[in-house]
């Protein structure tokens, strides 16, 4: 079964529908939370989110503060704008879609969670460090987390050290044995300093997650984040991938 792993899409339709043509036909799309935020397209987003098989779909902090269960007072200027905009836009069915969002999901030998099963809405896993501090927070030989924009692997080591791997596009890779946590990075809004949007596909016949990259057009995206009002800076910062 062919398993597409995304997250972070931040309201950015293009590059969504570019990641799902990239991936080819799946069996099954597991979501790790953020449709909403920075971008200019939420209802298209989630609307197609929504259409896609088998899915299994977590909240985002960006989520949870459009649905008012976080404070947008911790966002940043730039990303509360954006909710701000994206409140006024989003359906109600849609909001109806956004609240019944998991935070933390355990399905097989994978735990699921936006930012990490510490904390699934706001700690950011950026580092061995936070990565070993995580690893006794599930029981599951594997982690799946967004949230950081970044594709990595943390990987737990016999000796008790941790190993970060930063995937490129087209890498493969396979756990053989080993406790894990893995980052899909964004499709939305990637932050690795390559602006292509980011995808992973699980192959659990090989046992293998594979990286993947795609260009998409950007600047239909800029130009209608910039129509709406939301800050400059959300435009911008897609064309350098940070």
């Amino acid at each position: 079964m062919r398993t597409l792993i995304i997250s972070d899409v931040h309201a950015n339709l293009p590059a969504l529908e570019a990641v799902l043509k990239a991936a080819g036909d799946v069996e099954q799309v597991w979501f790790l939370g953020d449709i909403v935020g920075y971008g200019p397209d939420p209802n298209e987003c989630i609307d197609l989110l929504r259409s896609l098989p088998e899915l299994l779909a977590l909240m985002g902090n960006h989520d949870a503060a459009l649905m008012d269960y976080i404070s947008i007072e911790r966002f940043n200027y730039e990303a509360a704008e954006a909710v701000r905009v994206q409140a006024r836009l989003v359906t109600p069915q849609n909001r109806d879609f956004l609240e019944l969002l998991r935070l933390k999901v355990e399905i097989s030998d994978l735990t699921l969670a936006h930012g990490s099963p510490r904390n699934p809405i706001w700690e950011y896993i950026l580092n061995a460090a936070a990565a070993e501090a995580n690893f006794a927070e599930f029981s599951t030989p594997g982690c799946l987390v967004g949230h950081t924009h970044v594709p990595s692997i943390f990987i737990q080591e016999a000796n008790g050290s941790t190993q970060v791997l930063f995937p490129g596009n087209g890498d493969r890779w396979k756990p053989d044995g080993r406790r894990y946590i893995l980052n899909p990075g964004s499709v939305g809004q990637p932050r690795d300093f390559d602006p292509r949007a980011a995808f992973v596909v699980w192959d659990d016949l090989e046992g293998t997650f594979l990286f993947k990259r795609v260009v998409y057009d950007i600047e239909s995206v800029a130009a209608r984040i910039l129509q709406l009002g939301i800050p400059k800076r959300q435009a911008s910062r897609l064309w350098i991938g940070t």
